[in-house]
Protein backbone atom coordinates (compact mmCIF):
# COMPACT_ATOMS: atom_id res chain seq x y z
CA UNK A 1 0.00 0.00 0.00
CA UNK A 2 1.40 3.53 -1.07
CA UNK A 3 1.24 5.96 1.88
CA UNK A 4 4.14 7.93 1.10
CA UNK A 5 2.92 10.63 -1.04
CA UNK A 6 -0.29 11.12 0.79
CA UNK A 7 -1.18 13.48 3.25
CA UNK A 8 -0.27 12.53 7.17
CA UNK A 9 -2.53 10.57 8.70
CA UNK A 10 -3.52 10.83 12.83
CA UNK A 11 -5.26 7.98 14.88
CA UNK A 12 -5.96 8.30 18.82
CA UNK A 13 -5.66 5.39 21.04
CA UNK A 14 -7.30 4.63 24.16
CA UNK A 15 -6.28 2.03 25.95
CA UNK A 16 -8.23 0.13 29.12
CA UNK A 17 -5.98 1.75 32.16
CA UNK A 18 -4.40 -1.55 33.07
CA UNK A 19 -1.06 -3.46 32.10
CA UNK A 20 -3.06 -5.64 29.98
CA UNK A 21 -4.15 -3.73 27.91
CA UNK A 22 -1.98 -1.25 27.61
CA UNK A 23 1.39 -2.74 26.09
CA UNK A 24 -0.82 -4.82 23.67
CA UNK A 25 -2.61 -1.57 22.51
CA UNK A 26 1.19 -0.13 22.37
CA UNK A 27 2.07 -2.98 20.34
CA UNK A 28 -1.00 -2.35 17.88
CA UNK A 29 0.08 1.10 17.69
CA UNK A 30 3.94 -0.17 16.68
CA UNK A 31 2.36 -2.46 13.90
CA UNK A 32 0.09 0.34 12.51
CA UNK A 33 2.72 3.15 12.08
CA UNK A 34 5.61 0.54 11.05
CA UNK A 35 2.61 -0.52 8.26
CA UNK A 36 1.83 3.21 7.18
CA UNK A 37 4.37 5.83 7.25
CA UNK A 38 2.50 9.08 7.10
CA UNK A 39 0.51 7.92 10.37
CA UNK A 40 0.62 9.29 13.21
CA UNK A 41 -0.61 8.27 16.79
CA UNK A 42 -1.44 9.92 19.81
CA UNK A 43 -2.18 7.37 22.95
CA UNK A 44 -3.84 8.38 25.94
CA UNK A 45 -2.97 7.57 29.21
CA UNK A 46 -3.70 8.60 32.57
CA UNK A 47 -0.96 10.80 34.66
CA UNK A 48 0.25 7.70 36.64
CA UNK A 49 0.52 5.23 33.51
CA UNK A 50 2.39 8.14 32.10
CA UNK A 51 5.21 7.59 34.91
CA UNK A 52 4.83 4.10 35.36
CA UNK A 53 5.76 3.45 31.19
CA UNK A 54 8.33 6.10 31.57
CA UNK A 55 9.75 4.34 34.75
CA UNK A 56 9.74 1.04 33.08
CA UNK A 57 11.63 2.14 29.89
CA UNK A 58 8.98 1.87 27.78
CA UNK A 59 8.29 5.46 26.94
CA UNK A 60 11.66 5.88 25.45
CA UNK A 61 11.33 2.91 23.20
CA UNK A 62 7.82 3.53 21.21
CA UNK A 63 8.73 5.27 17.46
CA UNK A 64 8.39 8.99 17.52
CA UNK A 65 4.75 8.91 15.45
CA UNK A 66 3.68 7.47 18.82
CA UNK A 67 3.25 9.79 21.80
CA UNK A 68 1.85 9.73 24.89
CA UNK A 69 -0.64 12.48 26.36
CA UNK A 70 -2.18 12.42 29.50
CA UNK A 71 -5.24 13.07 31.35
CA UNK A 72 -5.63 13.47 35.06
CA UNK A 73 -5.52 10.66 37.59
CA UNK A 74 -9.55 10.36 37.68
CA UNK A 75 -9.59 6.40 38.58
CA UNK A 76 -8.04 4.57 41.65
CA UNK A 77 -4.36 4.01 41.60
CA UNK A 78 -2.82 1.26 39.60
CA UNK A 79 -1.06 -0.15 43.03
CA UNK A 80 -3.35 -2.20 44.71
CA UNK A 81 -6.67 -1.45 42.96
CA UNK A 82 -6.70 -5.59 42.80
CA UNK A 83 -8.32 -4.84 46.26
CA UNK A 84 -11.88 -3.46 45.18
CA UNK A 85 -11.56 -4.48 40.97
CA UNK A 86 -14.90 -3.74 41.13
CA UNK A 87 -14.77 -0.28 42.48
CA UNK A 88 -11.82 0.55 39.77
CA UNK A 89 -14.24 -0.63 36.96
CA UNK A 90 -16.80 0.98 37.70
CA UNK A 91 -14.51 4.21 37.86
CA UNK A 92 -13.21 3.70 34.19
CA UNK A 93 -16.82 3.70 33.46
CA UNK A 94 -18.17 6.33 35.33
CA UNK A 95 -14.96 9.04 35.65
CA UNK A 96 -12.42 8.18 32.54
CA UNK A 97 -15.19 9.35 29.54
CA UNK A 98 -15.19 13.47 30.46
CA UNK A 99 -11.51 13.99 30.57
CA UNK A 100 -10.98 11.84 27.70
CA UNK A 101 -13.75 13.58 25.88
CA UNK A 102 -12.43 16.88 26.60
CA UNK A 103 -8.50 16.24 25.39
CA UNK A 104 -10.14 15.09 21.73
CA UNK A 105 -11.73 18.49 21.33
CA UNK A 106 -8.38 19.92 22.22
CA UNK A 107 -6.78 17.30 19.61
CA UNK A 108 -8.83 18.53 17.26
CA UNK A 109 -8.46 22.07 17.44
CA UNK A 110 -4.27 21.64 17.53
CA UNK A 111 -4.81 19.66 14.31
CA UNK A 112 -6.97 21.99 12.62
CA UNK A 113 -9.05 18.36 12.07
CA UNK A 114 -10.71 15.54 13.06
CA UNK A 115 -7.82 12.36 13.50
CA UNK A 116 -8.97 9.62 10.71
CA UNK A 117 -9.81 7.07 13.53
CA UNK A 118 -9.74 6.17 17.38
CA UNK A 119 -8.57 3.19 18.15
CA UNK A 120 -10.43 2.29 21.44
CA UNK A 121 -10.37 -0.68 23.79
CA UNK A 122 -13.77 -2.67 23.42
CA UNK A 123 -13.97 -2.46 27.74
CA UNK A 124 -14.09 1.79 27.21
CA UNK A 125 -18.17 0.99 26.86
CA UNK A 126 -18.41 5.18 25.67
CA UNK A 127 -15.83 5.21 23.07
CA UNK A 128 -17.97 4.01 20.65
CA UNK A 129 -20.37 7.02 21.37
CA UNK A 130 -17.68 9.69 22.18
CA UNK A 131 -16.50 9.21 18.86
CA UNK A 132 -19.54 8.96 16.76
CA UNK A 133 -20.78 12.71 18.33
CA UNK A 134 -17.20 13.76 17.02
CA UNK A 135 -17.73 11.76 13.48
CA UNK A 136 -15.03 10.06 14.15
CA UNK A 137 -14.26 6.26 13.14
CA UNK A 138 -14.08 4.29 15.96
CA UNK A 139 -11.97 0.71 16.00
CA UNK A 140 -12.60 -1.20 18.63
CA UNK A 141 -9.65 -3.03 19.71
CA UNK A 142 -10.37 -6.18 21.73
CA UNK A 143 -7.04 -7.52 23.68
CA UNK A 144 -8.45 -10.83 24.69
CA UNK A 145 -9.14 -13.81 23.03
CA UNK A 146 -11.57 -13.65 20.17
CA UNK A 147 -13.49 -16.96 21.88
CA UNK A 148 -14.45 -14.98 24.89
CA UNK A 149 -15.13 -12.02 22.50
CA UNK A 150 -17.72 -14.51 21.08
CA UNK A 151 -18.92 -15.23 24.20
CA UNK A 152 -19.42 -11.98 25.50
CA UNK A 153 -21.18 -11.01 21.94
CA UNK A 154 -23.83 -13.95 22.78
CA UNK A 155 -24.62 -12.79 26.53
CA UNK A 156 -28.40 -12.47 25.45
CA UNK A 157 -28.51 -16.54 24.81
CA UNK A 158 -26.20 -17.53 28.05
CA UNK A 159 -28.57 -20.06 30.15
CA UNK A 160 -29.74 -19.15 33.62
CA UNK A 161 -27.25 -21.48 35.80
CA UNK A 162 -28.96 -24.30 37.76
CA UNK A 163 -27.70 -22.81 41.32
CA UNK A 164 -28.23 -25.83 42.93
CA UNK A 165 -25.53 -27.75 41.00
CA UNK A 166 -21.79 -27.95 41.73
CA UNK A 167 -18.93 -26.23 39.64
CA UNK A 168 -17.87 -30.12 38.77
CA UNK A 169 -21.34 -30.37 37.30
CA UNK A 170 -21.28 -27.23 35.57
CA UNK A 171 -17.48 -27.24 34.35
CA UNK A 172 -18.93 -30.45 32.25
CA UNK A 173 -21.26 -28.58 30.84
CA UNK A 174 -19.97 -26.04 27.94
CA UNK A 175 -21.56 -23.12 25.93
CA UNK A 176 -21.38 -24.61 23.16
CA UNK A 177 -25.07 -25.86 22.29
CA UNK A 178 -26.06 -22.35 22.75
CA UNK A 179 -22.86 -20.73 20.49
CA UNK A 180 -20.97 -22.76 17.86
CA UNK A 181 -17.38 -22.82 18.82
CA UNK A 182 -17.62 -22.15 23.16
CA UNK A 183 -16.53 -25.73 23.92
CA UNK A 184 -14.09 -23.54 26.09
CA UNK A 185 -16.81 -22.00 27.67
CA UNK A 186 -18.20 -23.63 30.54
CA UNK A 187 -21.34 -22.69 32.46
CA UNK A 188 -19.53 -22.52 35.57
CA UNK A 189 -17.59 -19.81 34.21
CA UNK A 190 -21.22 -17.75 33.72
CA UNK A 191 -21.73 -18.55 36.97
CA UNK A 192 -18.86 -17.02 38.06
CA UNK A 193 -18.96 -14.26 35.91
CA UNK A 194 -22.63 -13.44 37.44
CA UNK A 195 -21.55 -12.83 40.24
CA UNK A 196 -19.40 -9.88 39.02
CA UNK A 197 -23.07 -8.24 39.10
CA UNK A 198 -22.10 -4.49 38.11
CA UNK A 199 -18.92 -4.91 36.22
CA UNK A 200 -21.24 -7.66 34.00
CA UNK A 201 -23.63 -4.70 33.30
CA UNK A 202 -20.98 -2.67 32.36
CA UNK A 203 -19.50 -5.61 29.99
CA UNK A 204 -22.94 -6.16 28.48
CA UNK A 205 -23.23 -2.04 28.03
CA UNK A 206 -19.69 -2.30 26.38
CA UNK A 207 -21.18 -5.15 24.48
CA UNK A 208 -23.96 -3.48 22.71
CA UNK A 209 -21.57 -0.55 21.85
CA UNK A 210 -18.97 -2.98 20.44
CA UNK A 211 -21.77 -3.76 17.25
CA UNK A 212 -21.65 0.62 16.20
CA UNK A 213 -17.88 0.42 16.06
CA UNK A 214 -16.81 0.78 12.43
CA UNK A 215 -14.43 -1.80 12.76
CA UNK A 216 -12.87 -4.40 15.43
CA UNK A 217 -9.48 -5.74 15.46
CA UNK A 218 -7.59 -8.26 17.52
CA UNK A 219 -4.83 -9.47 18.81
CA UNK A 220 -5.14 -12.75 18.04
CA UNK A 221 -4.55 -14.54 14.54
CA UNK A 222 -6.98 -16.69 12.58
CA UNK A 223 -4.99 -19.53 12.64
CA UNK A 224 -4.77 -19.70 16.75
CA UNK A 225 -8.84 -19.44 16.89
CA UNK A 226 -10.63 -19.81 13.25
CA UNK A 227 -13.58 -21.25 14.27
CA UNK A 228 -14.35 -17.75 16.54
CA UNK A 229 -12.86 -16.14 14.50
CA UNK A 230 -15.37 -16.93 11.37
CA UNK A 231 -18.90 -16.83 13.68
CA UNK A 232 -17.44 -13.47 14.75
CA UNK A 233 -17.37 -12.17 11.19
CA UNK A 234 -20.87 -13.71 10.55
CA UNK A 235 -22.83 -12.46 12.91
CA UNK A 236 -21.18 -8.62 13.33
CA UNK A 237 -22.29 -6.24 10.47
CA UNK A 238 -18.52 -4.63 10.88
CA UNK A 239 -15.42 -5.55 9.37
CA UNK A 240 -13.21 -7.42 11.75
CA UNK A 241 -9.21 -7.42 11.20
CA UNK A 242 -7.06 -10.07 13.28
CA UNK A 243 -3.54 -8.64 13.29
CA UNK A 244 -1.83 -10.67 15.96
CA UNK A 245 0.09 -12.01 17.88
CA UNK A 246 0.90 -8.10 19.24
CA UNK A 247 2.83 -8.26 21.46
CA UNK A 248 4.89 -5.12 22.98
CA UNK A 249 8.25 -5.75 23.13
CA UNK A 250 9.88 -5.24 26.58
CA UNK A 251 12.71 -2.50 26.79
CA UNK A 252 16.16 -3.50 27.68
CA UNK A 253 16.09 -1.88 31.37
CA UNK A 254 19.89 -2.79 31.69
CA UNK A 255 19.65 -4.08 34.70
CA UNK A 256 22.94 -5.65 34.59
CA UNK A 257 23.95 -7.63 38.04
CA UNK A 258 21.01 -8.69 38.91
CA UNK A 259 20.05 -9.41 35.30
CA UNK A 260 23.25 -10.82 34.70
CA UNK A 261 22.96 -13.17 37.29
CA UNK A 262 19.56 -15.14 36.10
CA UNK A 263 21.10 -15.57 32.54
CA UNK A 264 23.78 -17.12 33.91
CA UNK A 265 21.55 -19.66 35.81
CA UNK A 266 19.66 -20.30 32.55
CA UNK A 267 22.62 -20.63 30.31
CA UNK A 268 24.06 -23.05 32.68
CA UNK A 269 20.93 -25.26 32.33
CA UNK A 270 20.52 -28.16 29.90
CA UNK A 271 18.11 -27.20 27.45
CA UNK A 272 14.22 -28.21 27.53
CA UNK A 273 14.42 -28.47 31.18
CA UNK A 274 13.50 -25.40 33.14
CA UNK A 275 10.08 -24.35 34.21
CA UNK A 276 9.95 -20.95 33.68
CA UNK A 277 6.82 -19.37 36.48
CA UNK A 278 5.29 -16.69 36.65
CA UNK A 279 1.44 -15.49 37.49
CA UNK A 280 1.48 -11.71 35.74
CA UNK A 281 1.23 -8.19 37.24
CA UNK A 282 -2.47 -7.99 38.86
CA UNK A 283 -2.98 -11.55 39.76
CA UNK A 284 -2.82 -11.96 43.73
CA UNK A 285 -2.76 -15.12 45.15
CA UNK A 286 -3.34 -16.71 48.71
CA UNK A 287 0.13 -16.77 50.61
CA UNK A 288 -1.29 -21.12 51.35
CA UNK A 289 -1.82 -21.21 47.22
CA UNK A 290 1.82 -19.49 46.78
CA UNK A 291 3.35 -22.19 49.65
CA UNK A 292 1.96 -25.57 47.96
CA UNK A 293 3.09 -24.54 44.66
CA UNK A 294 6.55 -23.31 45.71
CA UNK A 295 7.01 -26.93 47.81
CA UNK A 296 4.98 -28.85 44.48
CA UNK A 297 7.55 -27.28 42.61
CA UNK A 298 10.63 -28.23 45.19
CA UNK A 299 9.00 -31.95 45.40
CA UNK A 300 8.79 -32.18 41.55
CA UNK A 301 12.78 -32.04 41.31
CA UNK A 302 12.10 -30.04 38.00
CA UNK A 303 14.28 -26.90 37.07
CA UNK A 304 12.12 -23.86 37.82
CA UNK A 305 12.63 -20.09 37.15
CA UNK A 306 9.92 -18.25 39.16
CA UNK A 307 9.36 -14.09 39.01
CA UNK A 308 7.90 -13.20 41.77
CA UNK A 309 7.36 -9.41 41.20
CA UNK A 310 6.32 -7.42 44.57
CA UNK A 311 6.35 -11.13 46.33
CA UNK A 312 9.11 -11.94 48.84
CA UNK A 313 11.45 -13.26 46.36
CA UNK A 314 13.99 -14.10 49.47
CA UNK A 315 11.38 -16.20 51.10
CA UNK A 316 11.19 -17.64 47.67
CA UNK A 317 14.05 -18.68 46.88
CA UNK A 318 14.46 -20.78 50.30
CA UNK A 319 11.36 -22.35 49.13
CA UNK A 320 13.10 -23.73 45.85
CA UNK A 321 15.65 -25.16 46.66
CA UNK A 322 19.14 -26.07 44.38
CA UNK A 323 16.37 -26.87 41.70
CA UNK A 324 15.21 -22.81 41.42
CA UNK A 325 15.78 -19.17 41.19
CA UNK A 326 12.78 -16.88 42.41
CA UNK A 327 13.77 -12.95 40.58
CA UNK A 328 11.13 -9.98 40.94
CA UNK A 329 11.65 -8.92 37.40
CA UNK A 330 13.02 -10.34 34.13
CA UNK A 331 11.80 -10.18 30.43
CA UNK A 332 9.38 -12.43 29.82
CA UNK A 333 9.81 -13.14 26.07
CA UNK A 334 13.50 -13.22 26.38
CA UNK A 335 13.27 -15.84 28.87
CA UNK A 336 10.52 -17.85 27.30
CA UNK A 337 12.68 -17.89 24.15
CA UNK A 338 15.84 -19.21 26.48
CA UNK A 339 16.88 -22.62 25.19
CA UNK A 340 16.89 -23.95 28.31
CA UNK A 341 13.00 -23.05 28.77
CA UNK A 342 10.94 -26.01 28.29
CA UNK A 343 7.23 -25.01 29.81
CA UNK A 344 5.51 -22.22 31.66
CA UNK A 345 3.34 -22.15 34.85
CA UNK A 346 1.00 -19.36 34.12
CA UNK A 347 -1.81 -17.56 35.35
CA UNK A 348 -2.99 -17.59 31.51
CA UNK A 349 -3.59 -13.89 30.76
CA UNK A 350 -3.75 -13.47 27.27
CA UNK A 351 -0.34 -11.47 26.87
CA UNK A 352 1.12 -14.34 28.42
CA UNK A 353 -0.56 -17.01 26.59
CA UNK A 354 0.29 -15.29 23.26
CA UNK A 355 3.71 -14.93 24.19
CA UNK A 356 4.00 -18.28 25.11
CA UNK A 357 2.45 -19.38 21.92
CA UNK A 358 4.89 -17.26 20.37
CA UNK A 359 8.33 -19.26 22.06
CA UNK A 360 6.42 -22.28 21.03
CA UNK A 361 6.23 -23.48 25.00
CA UNK A 362 3.77 -25.26 26.43
CA UNK A 363 1.66 -24.19 29.35
CA UNK A 364 0.73 -25.34 32.56
CA UNK A 365 -2.68 -23.04 33.60
CA UNK A 366 -3.17 -22.05 36.78
CA UNK A 367 -6.48 -19.48 35.76
CA UNK A 368 -8.02 -17.72 38.78
CA UNK A 369 -10.18 -14.70 36.92
CA UNK A 370 -11.90 -13.72 33.74
CA UNK A 371 -10.98 -14.73 30.37
CA UNK A 372 -7.81 -16.85 32.01
CA UNK A 373 -10.74 -19.23 32.80
CA UNK A 374 -11.32 -19.72 29.11
CA UNK A 375 -7.49 -19.18 27.94
CA UNK A 376 -5.97 -22.09 30.30
CA UNK A 377 -9.10 -24.51 28.71
CA UNK A 378 -8.09 -24.04 25.13
CA UNK A 379 -4.45 -24.16 25.79
CA UNK A 380 -5.26 -27.78 27.40
CA UNK A 381 -8.36 -29.03 25.37
CA UNK A 382 -8.33 -27.66 21.84
CA UNK A 383 -4.95 -26.70 21.40
CA UNK A 384 -3.36 -29.49 23.47
CA UNK A 385 -0.36 -27.35 24.35
CA UNK A 386 -0.67 -27.96 27.90
CA UNK A 387 -2.15 -28.64 31.68
CA UNK A 388 -5.16 -27.14 33.26
CA UNK A 389 -5.16 -27.16 37.27
CA UNK A 390 -7.98 -25.62 37.79
CA UNK A 391 -9.82 -28.84 38.13
CA UNK A 392 -7.63 -29.54 40.71
CA UNK A 393 -8.59 -27.54 43.44
CA UNK A 394 -9.38 -28.85 46.66
CA UNK A 395 -12.66 -28.02 48.41
CA UNK A 396 -10.65 -24.88 49.92
CA UNK A 397 -10.17 -23.69 46.60
CA UNK A 398 -6.67 -24.92 47.19
CA UNK A 399 -4.39 -26.59 44.62
CA UNK A 400 -2.13 -28.94 46.16
CA UNK A 401 1.78 -29.33 46.14
CA UNK A 402 0.77 -32.72 44.85
CA UNK A 403 -0.94 -31.73 41.93
CA UNK A 404 1.45 -29.24 40.98
CA UNK A 405 4.53 -31.00 41.26
CA UNK A 406 2.61 -34.00 38.90
CA UNK A 407 1.77 -31.59 36.57
CA UNK A 408 5.33 -30.32 36.23
CA UNK A 409 6.83 -33.65 36.32
CA UNK A 410 4.29 -34.82 33.18
CA UNK A 411 5.09 -31.29 31.30
CA UNK A 412 8.53 -31.37 31.49
CA UNK A 413 9.02 -34.87 30.93
CA UNK A 414 10.97 -34.90 27.58
CA UNK A 415 10.73 -38.77 26.94
CA UNK A 416 7.04 -39.36 27.65
CA UNK A 417 4.58 -39.51 24.52
CA UNK A 418 2.41 -36.59 26.33
CA UNK A 419 5.62 -34.32 26.76
CA UNK A 420 6.31 -34.57 23.53
CA UNK A 421 3.18 -34.29 21.84
CA UNK A 422 2.49 -31.10 23.47
CA UNK A 423 5.90 -29.74 22.52
CA UNK A 424 4.81 -31.08 19.00
CA UNK A 425 1.74 -28.91 18.78
CA UNK A 426 3.54 -25.62 20.72
CA UNK A 427 6.05 -25.82 17.52
CA UNK A 428 3.40 -26.15 15.22
CA UNK A 429 1.35 -22.95 16.91
CA UNK A 430 4.90 -21.62 17.33
CA UNK A 431 5.16 -21.23 13.47
CA UNK A 432 1.65 -20.77 12.84
CA UNK A 433 2.21 -17.31 14.63
CA UNK A 434 5.42 -16.40 12.79
CA UNK A 435 3.52 -17.12 9.44
CA UNK A 436 1.08 -14.83 10.13
CA UNK A 437 2.98 -11.85 9.97
CA UNK A 438 4.85 -12.59 7.06
CA UNK A 439 4.53 -11.09 3.58
CA UNK A 440 1.31 -12.52 2.63
CA UNK A 441 0.24 -14.08 5.93
CA UNK A 442 -3.20 -13.73 7.53
CA UNK A 443 -2.37 -10.83 9.84
CA UNK A 444 -0.89 -8.88 7.63
CA UNK A 445 -2.82 -9.07 5.17
CA UNK A 446 -5.39 -8.14 7.38
CA UNK A 447 -3.45 -5.27 8.61
CA UNK A 448 -3.09 -3.76 5.06
CA UNK A 449 -6.76 -4.29 4.78
CA UNK A 450 -7.78 -2.21 7.47
CA UNK A 451 -5.13 0.25 6.36
CA UNK A 452 -6.61 0.51 3.03
CA UNK A 453 -10.62 0.39 3.83
CA UNK A 454 -9.48 3.25 6.24
CA UNK A 455 -7.69 5.71 3.69
CA UNK A 456 -10.60 4.89 1.52
CA UNK A 457 -13.18 6.01 3.83
CA UNK A 458 -14.48 3.02 4.00
CA UNK A 459 -15.17 2.62 7.78
CA UNK A 460 -16.49 6.23 7.56
CA UNK A 461 -18.75 7.00 10.26
CA UNK A 462 -22.62 6.59 9.17
CA UNK A 463 -25.02 9.38 10.06
CA UNK A 464 -27.48 7.40 11.84
CA UNK A 465 -24.88 6.56 14.25
CA UNK A 466 -23.59 10.11 14.91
Amino acid sequence: MATSATAARHMVALPYPGRGHINPMLAVCRLLVGADGALTVTVVVTEEWHGLLASAGVSTTLPECVRLVTVPNVIPSEHGRGADHAGFIEAVSCNLAEPVERLLDRLVLELGRRPEAIVADTCLQWAVAAGARRGIPVCSLWTQPATFFLALCHLDVWPPVDEGASEEELSCKSMEQYVPGLSSVRLSDLKIFRAWERPMKIVAEAFANVRKAQCVLFTSFHELEPSSMNTIAESLRSPIYPIGPSILRAPDKGESARDEEHRRWLDAQPENSVLYVSFGSFVAMPPKQVEEIAVGLRDSAVRFFWVARDRATAGLREKCGDKGMAVPWCDQQEVLSHPSVGGFLSHCGWNSVLEAVCAGVPVIGFPVVWDQLVNARMVADEWKTGINLRQQRGEDGIVSRAAVSDAARKLMDLDSDAGREMRRRAAQLRDASRGAVLEGGSSQRSLSGFLEDLVDGKLEVAESSA
